[in-house]
């Protein structure tokens, strides 16, 4: 028997609430390859610096409606009046370094795809790994890696807030960049793109020609 198939193991935050359950099992590491996708869970991530991922998950429907369901173009877009509206939303956290970076970052990434260059999500998919983390326990599971820090700093060159290591690491492992579902858990290797060991078993189509060695 296979030490994958045997003994299942969550991440433990994962068990902590049966909305963060059902992320974990149906979302949290799958790939997600869209330039508007990736715009959304980075503006997640950072409204989740300092804060609990359950609190970021509560209130997510209300942070789509709140920035135009998380269109780079027209959020972008937003002024100062747009500003004081978010920080008078009581649904959402009202941040306003963190709402000031959501629109600071939807006008980066706008940039990156009026020019000749990686789009928002081919960077961050550059940026896969050789090899991903096979963590047996939750405290072997990194919180950054050299990819994630390489990456932060490419992204604060293109104008990016917010995007420290560690949050560009989670980003990655929300996005099925890399692999941190522990060796035992069942959603280890949901991506498709990994294998239980950690090794790459295979690479999103649109992104093969461009992975940083």
């Amino acid at each position: 028997m296979s030490v994958h198939a045997a003994t299942p193991q969550r991440a433990s935050w994962a068990t902590q609430d049966p909305l963060l359950l059902e992320y974990y099992d149906t979302e949290w590491g799958e790939p997600v390859t869209d330039d508007r996708g990736v715009y959304e869970r980075l503006s997640l991530e950072a409204f989740q610096t300092g804060l609990s991922w359950l609190t970021v998950l509560r209130k997510r429907e209300a942070f789509r409606e709140a920035f135009a369901g998380f269109d780079p173009e027209r959020v972008a877009r937003f002024t100062e009046s747009d500003v004081a509206r978010l920080l008078s939303d009581q649904r959402i956290i009202r941040n306003r370094l963190k709402i000031r970076a959501t629109i600071t970052n939807a006008q980066a990434t706008i940039r990156m795809s009026e020019r000749e260059g990686p789009s928002l999500a081919r960077l961050v998919w550059s940026y896969m790994p050789v090899h991903s983390p096979a963590p047996v326990t939750d405290a072997q599971v990194p919180s950054t890696s050299r990819e994630s820090r390489e990456l932060a700093t490419e992204l604060r060159g293109l104008g990016f807030s917010f995007v420290g290591p560690t949050t560009v690491f989670a980003l990655m492992a929300a996005i099925g960049v890399t692999d941190t579902h522990l060796v035992r858990s069942p959603r280890r290797g949901c991506s498709g793109l990994w294998n239980i060991d950690g090794t790459r078993s295979n690479v999103p189509a649109p992104f093969a020609s461009t992975l940083v060695e």
